[in-house]
């Protein structure tokens, strides 16, 4: 049940970042700012954090392995440099379309995912995560206030990007879970966000750094989205996503979408009617069903014993 949370966690912190992103939008700042001096900071977090871990751990008997070979840490930043492109792409396309259009197209990543793993794995997917898929496009739908209609036609530069964030979301997701799964979290989130920091440098030089930003409001913003967006999701999707499976981490990572819908209502009183609380409600269902169901048929079995 733990590694249900963590992953559950993860998505929640994913789903804070859209606010932060609108306000830090607000400030004045750009996406190069942002998802700049986000994974840097983050990246140090990380890495100091990573530090402190491997030496507590040495006294252990049964301590996890935090070296990784020149082969293995490619292969964490080359499953990094998803998580980055991730940002870059859904911070790029909130400057296009609205919030909820955008949330909208980066869920697209529920129904890509669990296609990922059928392709990968060889095999269809289950009966839950087929009814749970149905209702987390429903509710996806609803939650994002489109079906509202009276909206302006959206920009093709931000829907490609919103699109582009979903594709890179389900890889993340689906990579995380095979790669080096047994090296320590904390180092393969690390490695992983390098790899992330090295793709976002090279498109965003970080020009933050000596331009003033940081001494104006910045970094606020770049602290708390470092945290829950560097430091906690891919740390806690480490070591959640390799015991509950690419599938199930899909669905459960579903939870950034209410999350995303509930905070914008609280702190950046966005209106959200009626539908949209219905299709969050939905969303929350449709992660709970295949939980659901395997408690039932567990309970089920120890009551035929």
């Amino acid at each position: 049940m733990k590694y249900y949370v963590y992953v559950l966690t993860g998505a929640i912190s994913f789903g804070l970042l859209s606010t932060f992103v609108k306000k830090a939008y607000e400030a004045g700042f750009h996406v190069g700012d942002v998802v700049g001096s986000q994974i840097l900071f983050g990246l140090m977090m990380l890495w100091l954090m990573a530090f402190v871990t491997s030496k507590s751990a040495k006294a252990g008997a049964e301590r996890p392995t935090f070296r990784v070979s020149p082969k293995q840490t490619l292969l964490l930043m080359l499953v990094g440099t998803s998580s980055g492109l991730t940002g870059i792409f859904y911070y790029a396309a909130l400057q296009y379309v609205s919030a909820s259009f955008a949330i909208l197209l980066l869920f697209q990543f529920t129904w890509i995912g669990i296609v990922l793993e059928a392709l990968i794995d060889r095999k269809r997917p289950s009966k839950d995560k087929l009814i749970a898929l149905i209702f987390l496009i429903i509710g996806i739908m609803m939650a994002s206030g489109y079906l509202q209609g009276h909206l302006e036609a959206p920009s093709l530069v931000g829907v490609l990007l919103g699109l582009l964030s979903a594709l890179t979301y389900a890889l993340f997701i689906a990579m995380n879970g095979r790669v080096v799964n047994h090296v320590a979290p904390i180092t393969r989130s690390a490695v992983m966000q390098t790899g992330s920091f090295v793709i976002i440098m090279l498109i965003f030089p970080p020009h933050f750094l000596w331009n003033g930003s940081l001494h104006e409001s910045l970094l606020p913003w770049a602290l708390l989205l470092a945290l829950f967006g560097v430091v906690i999701p891919p740390l806690f999707f480490a070591i959640g996503v390799p015991r509950i499976g690419g599938g199930m981490a899909t669905i459960m990572s579903a939870a950034e979408l209410p999350t995303a819908v509930i905070l914008s209502f609280i702190v950046l009183h966005e209106p959200v009617n009626a539908l949209q609380w219905c299709g969050v409600t939905i969303t929350m269902f449709g992660i709970a069903w295949p939980e659901l169901k395997k408690r039932r048929h567990v309970l089920q079995g120890a009551q035929t014993k």
